[in-house]
């Protein structure tokens, strides 16, 4: 027997087929003729299911015994009666059935709500389940309880995408589908390491540079795209909009830029001319002062000019949006694409390469507090999850229901955020396996997983895939806990399947699923469709008009403000400490709730590790281990490695596992609008541990 589903990792969203032998899976695999996966998976995709036959899968909901100690006397008869149901689980948890969590979670919230206000009560998560949870998650927490404060891990990860792309062109999304990449004839990929982020969107690059096409590659590291590129830029620390500017800037002198898609399609474009070539910082030759790379000043302006005259794409990731200035560099992209008319058409795009496999879907689900599905403006503006941390600090917030996200481990500033889980009154958790955030809750409901459920996953290029169980379990659905809490509560919460949530995702945000029924998505499970889906899906966004309001682009500059490393080495030619930069490898996804319950996964990588620059191998004395250090906190002692592919002074690590407290490094410093942390740059000390 073979079950096609959607993977339920990365946002590049491969379908995914299992083979199943008396209902066990004996291997996944992709179809030829899948749109996305084209035949191929990466090895998460083909060893990443182990997890679901794990004996520490959450089966059972869990209650905190101390919860139950410190409640006791206030729990209603009914709850009392039903206590001597407890089972013990470990010293610290219980235990119980789903009714009794469920009564003890609706009392709770009840509680909460009328002894504070609706306004004590935040939801946090749920890009790691299907559209139709996210969508009742957002509901729950705006509707049932009545808070605005509902978000997503788009936080830490996109928001700038969002926020930079909305802007100027009115829409958050990726442009163009993925097989767009073999129409394009030149190639950017900035501050996204993709062959081990989004592999299936790796080979596409890799085919498309085989076939003649030219590829750029930008970031603070040679990556192994890089080996395949014709330029390669090592830029420094937090110079994003500063190389994005400077290439602006070479187009606009150099007359290289489409006045006619100009004059036609954006507006604000003599203004924005005005300001950047006004801008000291604009020049590409400034990087002559700048040692160590004075090379970038004529590769900027070749990458530039072969960007401008050719059928272009841009392609990024985190390391584009995870900084102060991450939505105003996605903007200073989508600036290059109105310049030159490299969007709207096949081949010429923009592609902000999503990290969660629904992070797309629960932003479009309206997950976050400033925007209601469909990204139509929310009755009240909400706090972002940051802002909420603050809250509870406060004493302002008193619960929170946290789906799929484990804040205690994959946020910044995690020193803070331990604290201020500490100090919650109530906090629930959906989960599939216990981890950082589990440990502070009073009430763990174990969920479905990605391959036991029928719901809608939305990848980075905005396809819609209707997935399928591959196993049966009787765990309910995140949307089904959250429906049977709200009955408790008094609240008429009427589905009773998956496709009744959808149906009414279709009503609610109609300008991007209104044809989007389960019937055709069944019809398309390997192929999907890409909103907005209505009599018929769209590939390609912006063709003829820009989806803002009177169908303009829009030019807003902003210049680059001198700091960090650029600042050091323009100031004194060098910079003592280091930099350090995080990323993902290809074994391990986010906190490796799943991946390290893969005996395949696990066994080929257990630890987060150092990578130093040969260059530096003496400065630390050949140290094989070290302890990172900022201001805001330090690791455990973890591994080094020594490589080639590092500037002097240039960190990187990843930050799968808990134990090795890399977000402990990190404070609040984050994006102007959109508080996404700046995990991608953060100046440490370097102790070696011998």
């Amino acid at each position: 027997m073979v079950v096609d589903t959607v993977c339920t990792y990365c946002g590049v969203g491969c379908d995914i087929s299992f083979k199943l032998d008396n209902g066990q899976i004996i291997k996944a695999f992709a179809k030829k003729e899948g749109t996305v996966s084209q035949g191929k998976l990466c090895i998460k995709g083909r060893k990443g299911w182990e997890y679901l036959y794990s004996p520490y899968r959450i089966k059972k909901p869990r209650i905190k015994k101390s919860f139950v100690e410190e409640h006791i006397d206030q729990f209603p008869q009914h709850i009392k009666r039903s206590l001597n149901s407890l089972t013990d689980f470990d010293s610290k948890f219980y235990e119980c059935s789903y009714e009794l969590a469920y009564e003890i979670s609706a009392w709770k919230l009840s509680q909460i709500k009328e002894k504070y206000s609706p306004y004590a009560v935040a939801g946090i998560g749920g890009a790691r389940t299907s559209c139709e949870s996210s969508y009742l998650f957002q509901k729950f927490i705006r509707k049932y309880i009545g808070s605005p404060h509902i978000d997503n891990c788009a936080r830490v990860c996109h928001s700038p995408s969002l926020k930079g792309m909305r802007t100027t062109i009115g829409e958050g999304a990726a442009t163009n589908p993925f097989d767009d990449i073999y129409e394009a004839e030149f190639l950017i990929v900035i501050g996204s390491n993709t062959t081990e982020a989004h592999p299936i969107v790796a080979n596409r690059i890799l085919d498309a540079v085989r076939n003649k096409a030219q590829l750029a590659v930008i970031d603070v590291r040679e990556i192994p795209l890089s080996k395949f590129a014709q330029f390669h830029l090592t830029i420094p620390f937090e110079a994003n909009l500063l190389v994005l500017n400077m290439m602006a800037r070479v187009i606009l002198e150099e007359k290289l830029y489409n006045e006619e898609f100009i004059r036609n399609r954006v507006k604000g474009f003599e203004e924005y001319k005005k300001q950047l070539l006004k801008d000291p910082y604009s020049d590409p030759d400034l990087f002559k002062k700048i040692n160590g790379y004075e090379g970038l000043f004529e590769k900027i302006r070749e990458v530039a000019r072969i960007y401008a005259t050719k059928k272009s794409m841009i392609l990024w990731g985190l390391g584009i949006t995870e900084h102060i200035d991450g939505s105003y560099s996605v903007m200073a992209i989508t600036h290059l694409a109105l310049l030159t008319g490299n969007i709207g058409k096949k081949g010429a795009g923009l592609m902000p390469l999503r990290g969660q496999n629904n992070v797309q879907g629960t932003c479009d689900m309206g997950c976050l507090p400033y925007y209601d599905p469909d990204y139509r403006p929310p009755a009240e503006i909400g706090l972002m999850t940051p802002d909420i941390i603050d809250a509870v600090l406060e004493g302002k917030i008193k619960a929170i229901y946290n789906i799929g996200e484990d804040i205690a481990h994959i946020h910044p500033n995690q020193n803070k955020i331990h604290k201020a889980l500490e100090k919650l009154e109530f906090l629930i958790v959906n989960e599939i396996f216990p981890n950082e955030i589990t440990e502070y809750a009073d009430i763990i409901f174990g969920v479905k997983s990605a391959y036991e459920k029928e719901g809608v996953y939305i990848n980075a290029e905005r396809r819609l895939h209707l997935s399928q169980p591959v196993v049966e379990t009787d765990i309910p659905d995140d949307w089904e806990v959250l429906k049977e809490i709200a009955v408790r509560m008094g609240i008429q919460a009427d589905y009773r399947t998956s496709e009744d949530v959808w149906n009414e995702v279709r009503k609610e945000a109609s300008e991007r699923f209104s044809g989007a029924t389960y019937e055709k998505l069944r019809q398309n499970r390997i192929t999907g469709l890409q909103w907005p889906v209505k009599e018929n899906d769209t590939p390609i966004l912006h063709q003829g008009k820009f989806r803002t309001q009177d169908g303009y682009g829009r030019f807003s500059y902003h210049q680059w403000e001198k700091r960090g490393m650029v600042a050091e080495l323009l100031e004194k030619n060098s910079f003592e400490d280091f930099y350090l930069t995080t990323g993902r490898n290809l074994i391990h996804y986010n906190n490796a709730a799943q991946t390290k319950e893969c005996i395949s996964l696990i066994s080929k990588i257990n630890t987060d590790t150092v990578f130093v620059s040969e260059k530096d191998r003496e400065r630390l004395n050949n140290a094989e281990k070290v302890i990172l250090k900022s201001q805001y906190g330090e690791t455990d002692v973890l591994p080094v490695k020594y490589v080639s592919w590092l500037k002097k002074g240039t960190l990187y690590t990843t930050f799968h596992f808990a134990k090795s407290k890399i977000n402990y490094l990190f404070g609040d410093e984050a994006d102007i609008f959109v508080k996404t942390a700046r995990f991608k740059s953060v100046k440490v000390q370097v102790i070696p541990v011998h």
